[in-house]
């Protein structure tokens, strides 16, 4: 543990941030609050009374009051059901169409080719109106899906809002998805239009996605309307153009007031154990959560400026957007984060935080690695005079990166945080009234009941353990899609090892490996399940498998993540079938496939044979075993696998130091 913090807030500011305001709204109480832990103890052991004052303190927009803060819902894993009664629209509070407003540019989005969109808060409000009387036109309605393939630009924001609006469900992915990819995603949620790109653009060059997307329409029998987003500009046939979605004359529909927990998104698993499950997200879950992580624990304020390098297929998407809800203007950065309308450009987040004059600004630490790495000293390249807080996920950004950040970057509150797509937030995150330690996410959020497990489910502290809720929030899903009787949510996060206690129902079990130190921060080690996440991107192994397998020249195939310069890489085993060698060629081509049927971020680094995969007893493959080889540890329960000897083939393999 670090002892010495790389970030310490200036009590002056830290005195008039929201975080402090709510601390002191509790002590007028007359709860005894000193500091950040004694409001997160208060925030989880009154957790109706947190959540009822965080409705207040966020100012939640809505048409009729709760009668109930927490119903509990016997039936029902998720046991509570949230401000029963109450009537609201997701995007009404996220554009606040009635407040004060100015010429400010609400929502801007960039590309690595240079093109620059910004859009007012009367010209968002505008398209948005007009889009949502198209998709009225359309007969699509209140829980009916709107899916996007799309790039990380304003149409996509324009499109969710137009959903949400009518009380529509929205549902995203991004555009470097292969056919089946997003058919395993959107073909089981039936939606009602597709907005579609016909290309995209990645670090100076162009895609062509019409092909792909024609497949995929016409493998959709549900939609209504294939609505076409010009990218790249290429010629397209059949369906709308965006122009003339926008240009329906029909009155802008009201905004739908709809219970709290009326669905909001679709999010995807990572599909681990075969095809992604559908994680379905309230409304008001939402608005609390993500309201609660901007304002309190970003300290994002109105004319704030928001950006996080994401694709639309990412949690952070849906994260980054709920930020006009703060008044905060969001910036949408599309292509690559190291590409510039010159060509190569290590720091081309930092050039545009100098441009747009960020507040806020995301991204990953293997981002932050590479520009330690190239020597890269953003407060010396740039004006960052603007920039507050620098945040980071997708995978533990460890020490070094903090302390570079502290010497490179500035006086800057770097805000590591985890969470998940299952919950839509950060279990840990940031804290603007509390020191940053090097390596150590500053705090556990409030609300979230989180605790770290050892083998025997008892929460230690100062040591690893598993990451648990032990209590209900409100972004928990309000369910999984086509999930009768609760079966897939209860096996996701309701499942529980043996040695814990028989009394563990209701507590939500996360999978990440957690240490929760002395001084209240968090330190997080990895992931307990078999999820691939390199450079922050969520990738199932079950979507790896289907497309190696299905080759004559590999009869089986292990995949796991191994840690390597600051994040994670793919290492892929093979066991070639009789007769065939792994060479060149074969590595090129099993690459090539995984490419076109998945994602090019699902291609594996490494691609190495092996003689055996191990299996446990009912003939699964034990990824996590291998995981663990991998990075030195020792395999427990080995017996427990029909082919223990196996394990053996994965140590001291000197192509993975390299």
């Amino acid at each position: 543990m670090a002892d010495t913090p790389c970030w310490t807030p200036d009590p002056a500011v830290a005195a008039t941030t929201r975080m402090a305001r709510l601390a002191e709204r509790v002590r007028q109480r007359g709860v005894p609050i000193t500091g950040y832990d004694d409001l997160w103890r208060w925030s989880v052991t009154e957790r109706e009374a947190f959540w009822a004052l965080l409705w207040d303190e966020l100012a939640v927009l809505h048409s009729a009051e709760p009668t109930e803060v927490a119903t509990p819902l016997l039936d029902s894993v998720r046991q509570v059901r949230w401000f029963t009664g109450a009537r609201l629209n997701f995007a009404e509070n996220l554009l606040q169409p009635d407040a004060p407003h100015d010429d400010t540019p609400r929502l801007v989005a960039r590309d690595d080719a240079g093109r620059r969109v910004a859009l007012t808060h009367a010209a968002l409000c505008e398209q948005v109106g007009r889009l949502a009387a198209f998709l009225v036109a359309q007969c699509v309605g209140p829980g009916d899906r709107v899916a996007a393939f799309l790039p990380n630009r304003e149409e996509a924001v324009i499109g969710m809002l137009a959903a949400t609006r009518i009380g529509a469900v929205w549902s995203s992915c991004s555009p470097d998805f292969g056919r089946k990819g997003v058919l395993d995603r959107f073909g089981q949620i039936e939606p009602a239009v597709l907005f579609a790109c016909d290309g995209y653009r990645y670090g100076g060059k162009e895609f062509d996605t019409r092909e792909r997307v024609a497949e995929i329409a016409g493998a959709l029998p549900s939609l209504k309307a294939l609505v076409w987003v010009p990218v790249t500009g290429l010629a397209t046939e059949g369906g709308v153009r965006w122009v003339d979605a926008l240009a329906c004359a029909d009155p802008a529909p009201p905004f739908a007031q709809l219970p709290f927990d009326h669905p909001v998104y679709v999010m995807y698993s990572s599909g681990t154990t075969g095809v992604p499950k559908c994680i379905v997200h309230g409304a008001g879950g939402t608005l609390l959560q993500h309201g609660k992580e901007h304002v309190l624990h970003s300290d994002v304020r109105p004319g704030d400026r928001i950006a996080w390098y994401t694709t639309t297929g990412w949690m952070m998407w849906n994260w980054l957007v709920s930020g006009l809800a703060a008044r905060a203007t969001v910036v949408l950065v599309d292509g690559s984060p190291a590409h510039g309308p010159g060509g190569s450009e290590a720091g081309a987040l930092w050039r545009i935080a100098t441009e747009e004059r960020l507040t806020h600004l995301g991204t990953s630490p293997k981002y932050l690695g590479a520009c330690e790495k190239v020597g890269l000293e953003p407060r010396t390249e740039h004006d960052l005079g603007a920039l507050r807080a620098v945040m980071s996920t997708g995978s533990p950004l460890p020490p070094d990166g903090f302390r570079w950040v502290a010497r490179a970057v500035g006086d800057v509150q770097l805000a590591s945080i985890c969470g998940g797509t299952d919950i839509l937030g950060c279990f840990m995150l940031g804290s603007p009234i509390d020191p940053v330690w090097p390596g150590e996410i500053q705090k556990r959020g409030l609300g979230m009941a989180v605790e770290a497990w050892d083998e025997h489910g008892r929460p230690v502290v100062g040591a690893k353990g598993e990451l648990v809720c032990t209590a209900p929030f409100p972004s928990m899903p309000v369910g999984f899609w086509n999930d009768a009787g609760e079966a897939k949510y209860r096996a996701a996060y309701f499942a529980y090892p043996e040695g814990w206690p028989v009394d563990t129902r209701g507590v939500w079990r996360h999978g990440d490996w957690i240490e929760v130190t002395a001084r209240g921060g968090v330190i997080v080690y990895g992931r307990a399940d078999a999820t691939l996440n390199p450079g922050g991107v969520r990738i199932g192994t079950a979507e790896i498998y289907e497309v190696v397998e299905a080759m004559p020249e590999v009869v089986d195939s292990l995949v796991v993540s191994q840690d390597w310069q600051d994040d994670t890489r793919v290492v892929l085993f093979v066991v070639p079938a009789a007769g065939v060698a792994l060479d060149v060629a074969l590595v090129d081509r099993i690459k090539r496939e995984i490419r076109t049927q998945c994602t090019p971020r699902h291609v594996p680094a490494k691609i190495l044979a092996v003689a055996e995969v191990p299996r446990t007893i009912s003939g699964k493959k034990v990824e996590l075993a291998v995981q663990r080889i991998l990075r030195g540890e020792a395999v427990p329960n080995r017996d427990a696998l029909a082919n223990p000897a196996a394990l053996d083939l994965y140590a001291g393999r000197p192509e993975l130091a390299e």
